[in-house]
């Protein structure tokens, strides 16, 4: 994706003039026109220049919500929707300006049904808050994206992260939605019910759809029970092949994993340096497992035997809840740990994902690439689901190293279609993967304009993300 493609979206001058004075007047003091609040809701963790709103809303309520997208209905100006601001891909940027609808004061548990696994809440809450919120009732929420993104977030995104090779994705855990859609109406996507077989699958629609049809105002969540006991560890091994292959085999064998995380040498550099550990400079895989004490002990043995047989190092694992934290805190911390191989340097990351049995293949390929064009771009991966990042460091004001980047994201995007799989696993399409989308599912894109138009005729919602109008 060239900077050179990134269309601004027509501005409405006179609807936004009458947008700001009307939310001026009506939120008063939690509604703001200042620069910096205003960059600070465009930020973008990739190299897209930032495109600011032209005002920002800090919504109270599902009500506060509704009254501010009608006001932007009736006048035509663009809403951007807000929750953390931890999207990768340029989603919260305002290539037409108009209005960021903060929902980060939307941050409450508002029922949590123990006997049925599931919990209302609001769109601004994170998932750490909500884990809190439910330690004494014996669930978590198990999707783990690694930043402390707003649920709301997550679900506009389809985000998945470290445990969806067993708990899914965003996706397979989020019931039902209470959206205000662009004309300014407030629908429940479905009830609570485990599954229905009543009409369009809304819900999902909706899920994945970066804010472009509507705004979350509350989610039905899955729960889960917190598991008895958990086992994990690290696992190093000769060769990034080998820790593939034996992801691959621990997937094909049934083995009931909860993660399983590759990094790679470069990696691991980066996180023995930042986060303070000593494991061997190779590629490594981090595995956890869920169950009993019986269950996981024996998990971990199995792939202990695994690994063996594939070249692996004896794959240290433990129980003991401070060393499991500390190992998967290093993994999360993996973005920041990679800075320091490069200071100075941004670190713009990107991600495919593949089937799991072109995983081994696509991974050597790309390490082979990276080396090819003499580029810094350490790689982590969600490896159980086919799903790889790589990290490439930049001097985001050179223009070469730029056109290089885009050049490697381009054959690294090109490669993953080519096995069958896709160009973005978790990270999603925004603005900066618009032009791979249409490569992947060309005519059905199509039919996605069509959703589009149908919905949002006056493509006020995130215009200017996913697909081109």
């Amino acid at each position: 994706m060239a900077l050179k493609d990134i269309k601004l979206v027509e501005r409405n001058e006179s609807g936004i003039a009458l947008a700001l004075q009307i939310l001026k007047q009506r939120f008063g003091d939690r509604f703001s026109t200042g620069e910096a609040l205003r960059r600070q809701h465009a930020h973008t963790t990739t190299y897209i220049p930032a495109q600011l709103p032209d005002g920002v809303v800090f919504a109270d309520n599902a009500d506060e919500v509704q009254e501010t997208v009608q006001v932007c209905a009736e006048h035509k100006v663009p809403i951007i929707p807000f929750g953390t601001g931890t999207s990768l891909e340029g989603h919260i940027n305002a290539p037409a300006g108009g209005i960021s609808i903060d929902v980060s004061r939307m941050d409450r548990v508002i029922q949590v049904n123990a006997e049925d696994l599931d919990c209302v809440v609001e769109p601004g809450i994170t998932r750490k808050q909500l884990n809190e919120y439910l330690r004494d009732t014996g669930l978590f929420f198990p999707i783990d994206p690694g930043a402390d993104a707003s649920l709301g977030g997550m679900a506009a995104t389809r985000a998945s992260g470290t445990n969806a090779v067993r708990y899914g994705t965003m996706r397979d855990n989020v019931i039902s939605l209470d959206v205000v859609m662009p004309n300014g109406r407030k629908i429940t996507t479905a009830k609570r019910a485990r599954k229905s077989s009543a009409g369009y699958d809304l819900t999902r629609l909706i899920v994945g759809s970066e804010g472009t049809l509507g705004v979350i105002t509350s989610l039905t969540l899955r729960l889960q029970g917190i598991p008895q006991a958990i086992s994990g560890g690290v696992c190093p091994f000769p060769t990034l092949e080998a820790a593939a292959n034996a992801v691959i085999m621990t997937i094909q064998m049934g083995l009931p994993v909860a993660r399983i995380e590759l990094v790679n040498a470069l990696q691991v550099q980066a996180i023995n340096a930042y986060s303070k550990l000593s494991l061997p400079v190779s590629p490594c895989l981090f595995v956890e497992f869920h169950g009993t004490e019986a269950g996981v002990k024996e998990q971990a043995e199995t792939f202990g035997e695994i690994a063996a047989e594939l070249g692996g190092a004896d794959f240290i694992w433990s129980t003991r809840e401070e060393e499991r934290a500390k190992l998967w805190q290093a993994r999360h911390d993996a973005y920041w740990s990679c800075l320091g191989l490069r200071p100075g340097a941004k670190a713009i990351a990107t991600d495919v994902c593949v089937p799991i049995s072109r995983l081994a293949d696509c991974i050597a390929e790309t390490e082979a690439d990276i080396a090819e064009a003499g580029l810094l771009a350490p790689i982590v991966g969600h490896a159980g689901d086919g799903n790889f990042h790589v990290s490439v460091l930049i001097d985001d004001t050179d223009p070469k190293e730029i056109e290089a980047l885009e050049n490697f994201v381009e054959r690294l995007n090109l490669r993953a279609l080519g096995m069958g799989g896709t160009c973005t696993g978790e990270h999603g399409i925004g603005q900066g993967k618009m032009a791979f989308l249409e490569l992947e599912l060309g005519g059905a894109v199509d039919v996605m304009r069509s959703i589009k138009r149908a919905l949002d005729p006056d493509n006020i919602m995130n215009p200017g993300k996913i697909i081109r109008l």
